[in-house]
């Protein structure tokens, strides 16, 4: 199912629009150096079990976990780590094509610089879902969990070139030419073709949360076809639960925290 010109539209006013504050007094940044640039990195490492990671969606940066202090309450019991991809908040520019088999490469790097050996628990909304996903295929011995958060899935999302370049146009006029998200959204139809060849994730336990609120551009058939897609993640999955909501839209992180946090629980629960 395509998405539309105006779903699009929408989702391109979200990423600019859903501007946040960075209130991160307990994390403390770190600049991790690439080959090619620098990365910002903002964690609170207290040597427990497992790191938790979070990876933000196309058009935010590592803030969007800031809102209502979602990172800092899964910090209270375990490390966290947060950080920038390149042309994003603090982080430095990075080579092109930005696509997710370079998003994931560079997630690889930002994880052992902290992971000390540790699994880790993945956290990934929307574009981060896909790129959460391709770290955990590439890396099943390193992945104990994951937690999706309303995430793309090329079952679902399906852009024409048009669409994107729509998508792309929107972002450089809002952002400029060189921005993380601009640069990302030129990569979307590729990032979708890729992902589609992707093998099952993992047999690790697995949390998907799902937006089913009906605002437009969207219609309740449209919504259901996006959580068809979300329960195609459990192929070959043990223990996977799928939690489908009403009271928020894409960003549920943001409008209903609690939501995410309580899932993040459970899934901690499962692990030994």
């Amino acid at each position: 199912m395509k998405i539309t010109l105006l779903a699009l539209a929408t989702l391109l006013f979200i990423i600019s629009c859903k501007k946040t504050n960075d209130a991160t007094p307990a994390f403390t940044e770190t600049k991790i150096n690439l080959t090619t640039h620098k990365l910002a990195s903002f964690s609170a490492i207290k040597n427990s079990k497992y790191l938790v990671v979070f990876e933000s969606g196309l058009g935010n940066d590592h803030t969007v976990w800031n809102n209502n202090a979602v990172a800092s309450q899964i910090n209270s019991n375990l490390d966290v780590l947060m950080y920038d991809r390149a042309g994003y908040g603090q982080s430095e520019n990075g080579p092109s094509p930005r696509n997710i088999d370079r998003l994931r490469s560079e997630l690889e790097s930002v994880i052992d610089k902290f992971s000390n050996g540790r699994k880790v628990i993945l956290i990934g909304h929307s574009l981060g879902g896909l790129i959460i996903r391709d770290y955990a295929v590439k890396n099943p011995l390193k992945t104990a969990a994951l937690l999706f958060v309303d995430p793309s899935h090329e079952f679902y999302n399906r852009p024409s070139q048009a669409e994107e370049d729509m998508l792309y146009d929107a972002s450089k006029n809002a952002n400029g030419a060189n921005f993380g998200g601009t640069l990302e959204a030129r990569e979307f139809i590729e990032d979708l073709q890729y992902t589609s060849k992707l093998p099952s994730l993992p047999n690790v336990p697995v949390i998907v949360l799902t937006s089913m609120k009906v605002e437009p551009p969207h219609s309740s058939s449209e919504k259901q076809i996006f959580y068809d897609a979300h329960e195609l993640l459990k192929n070959g999955v043990t223990d996977f639960t799928h939690i489908a909501t009403t009271q928020s839209g894409h960003f549920i992180m943001i409008d209903e925290p609690n939501l995410v946090i309580d899932n993040f629980k459970l899934l901690i629960s499962k692990l030994p």
